[in-house]
């Protein structure tokens, strides 16, 4: 064991943390004896993102125990990403393992993560094969999520792969000279590429606490990663705009043609209504969907840092 003063680390673990004071003493007690078996020098990095219950204080006491812990306590939730982010900038190991403290990844993957890296990867992937302990609701969003990602974005995102996963410090350094503040981490990683290999796993039950995570959230992220990796949404509404500016121009010169030949008709209130409506909510989605994209814009001219530390222990 190692305290910060100590030479740099082999393995950096990663784990950000909301409100997590039921599950890390757990997450501890599975964690510390696979690591001490590696056998390599180890720093956990608990990134406390703004907890409002008592997980700052168990991280303090846990550390007093352990002078391998390293707590970045942040000065509000910034939310996972940025967490995230928080710890891979403060990680200080050649290799970097992200990792939540609720157990549904399983320490003993750790082993295998270490494995690969000798055989020369420098990106090792946790691909869940089972996800029985999910919702229904949760399996079928997270199956079209990848399948709709796939096809509008560039960057194709492995599926059933979460943030577990090891990194090199070659591929760390490569993420960090991405500059964007909204950060969809899993597109990121993706992104930068290096050599991958990918170890299988069954995905547990969350063993104490309850997930930070909703529907709205879920979606907002969903909302996130295509918006970050793909401009196809925009261009959806060129095609659109112009296969509706078509029918219009037909239907236009049919009316025209009709009047000449059979004289006026009497108006009809109820297909000008439904036309107009109709028009009315294709412009506004499209005004939505260009507005995410400004908003994109605004957030990222701010240049605002992704997270703020309040205080490293």
């Amino acid at each position: 064991m190692q305290t910060n003063n100590t030479p740099q680390p082999v393995i950096s673990l990663v784990c950000p943390c909301y409100n997590e004071e039921e599950v890390i003493a757990l997450f501890l007690q599975e964690v510390e004896p696979i690591l001490n078996d590696i056998g390599k020098s180890y720093e956990i990095i608990f990134v406390n993102d703004g907890s409002r219950d008592a997980t700052m204080e168990v991280l303090l006491d846990a550390k007093q125990h352990n002078p391998c812990l390293r707590i970045i306590n942040l000065s509000r939730n910034f939310g996972k990403e940025a967490a995230l982010t928080a710890g891979l900038d403060y990680a200080r190991g050649e290799v970097i393992i992200p990792m939540d403290v609720d157990l549904q990844d399983p320490p003993s993957l750790l082993k295998s993560f270490i494995k690969e890296w000798e055989k020369g990867y420098d990106v090792v992937l946790a691909k869940r094969v089972d996800r029985s302990s999910d919702s229904r609701a949760k399996i079928l969003s997270a199956k079209y999520f990848y399948k709709i990602h796939k096809r509008l974005a560039h960057v194709d995102i492995p599926e059933n792969v979460g943030d577990y996963r090891l990194i090199t410090k070659k591929v760390l350094t490569a993420l960090q000279q991405l500059p964007e503040n909204q950060r969809f981490m899993k597109g990121i990683f993706a992104w930068v590429g290096f050599k991958t290999t990918v170890v299988e796993y069954k995905r547990d039950k969350r063993q104490a606490g309850s997930t930070s995570f909703n529907a709205w959230k879920l979606w907002n992220l969903a909302l996130e990663g295509i918006t970050s990796f793909s401009t196809v949404p925009l261009r959806v509404w060129l095609y659109l705009g112009t296969l509706i500016s078509t029918f219009a121009f037909f239907y236009g010169s049919f009316i025209v043609i009709k009047t000449v030949i059979f004289g006026v008709d009497s108006p009809g209130y109820a297909s000008i209504m439904t036309a107009i409506l109709f028009l009315g909510g294709v412009q506004l989605i499209g005004i939505g969907v260009l507005g995410e994209y400004i908003g994109r814009m605004y957030m990222e001219s701010k240049r605002r840092p992704t997270y703020i530390v309040e205080d490293e222990y």
